[in-house]
């Protein structure tokens, strides 16, 4: 039997077609959103100062999901030629793009400021809260798997356990977690040699971590809005025709 055509028979296959890669920038904000809560948990012990990576990824996920559906509802909308569905479809979408424009500002605008006023507060934080190796705490176990997996000690060198809660409670320079190697005899918290512990602050290792992050949320952002726009288009033109 043929094929039924109707005056839009050729503009809905386009849509059809735009409405799979709708469904797609929904699949990719799924992803950036599962990344970045899922991803790389070192940065927890910039608290705050990375919080806001932790929300815009709940974000993601909450308009990927919502994205993947009004690819299908806008499939449907558009097989049966319901002005309806395709008029919700269009203007979600088109709420949806405003979102991720601003989602992709927010994050080019924040990162600057967190990296200028995120140092003091987490070398203070660090100075008053941080315990030691192998201490129960989420907050010292978090900053000892920071500083062992990045290969670093403190939030600017391992000066800044001068001092602190740390020093004062255990009586060493340092904790065993700056050490290159923790089961050596030379690691003993007060040994200070480029062998023996690392040099280098946790600081800009996190800020390069979080960099990667904010971007790579930032550019899939702006990429699935890319994505969307010509199925906004084509939806909105099918509306109009139908009327």
């Amino acid at each position: 039997m043929a094929e039924m055509h109707t005056p839009y028979s050729s503009l809905k296959k386009l849509l059809f077609f735009l409405n799979g890669l709708v469904a797609m920038s929904g699949v990719l904000l799924i992803g950036l959103g599962t990344w970045v809560n899922g991803g790389p948990t070192l940065t927890r012990v910039l608290g705050l100062s990375s919080a806001y990576l932790l929300h815009i990824g709940y974000l993601c996920l909450a308009m990927g999901c919502i994205t993947v559906l009004l690819g299908f509802a806008g499939w449907y909308g558009a097989t049966k030629e319901n002005r309806g569905i395709l008029l919700f479809c269009f203007l979600t979408l088109v709420v949806i793009v405003l979102m991720e424009i601003t989602v992709a500002t927010v994050i080019l605008a924040f990162f600057p400021i967190v990296q200028d006023m995120a140092f003091e507060h987490i070398l203070m934080t660090l100075r008053k809260n941080y315990r030691g190796y192998n201490e129960p705490d989420d907050y010292s176990t978090e900053w000892n798997s920071a500083m062992a997996k990045l290969r670093c000690c403190g939030v600017n060198n391992y000066t800044d356990f001068s001092g602190s809660s740390f020093e004062i409670t255990s009586g060493h320079t340092y904790p065993r977690s700056c050490c290159k190697s923790i089961r050596t005899t030379a690691c003993d918290g007060h040994n200070v040699s480029r062998d023996v512990i690392h040099q280098e602050g946790c600081f800009l290792k996190l800020m390069r971590i979080t960099r990667i992050q904010s971007f790579t949320l930032s550019g899939g952002s702006l990429g699935a809005v890319a994505i969307k726009l010509p199925g906004i288009l084509t939806t909105l033109l099918l509306f109009a025709k139908l009327g």
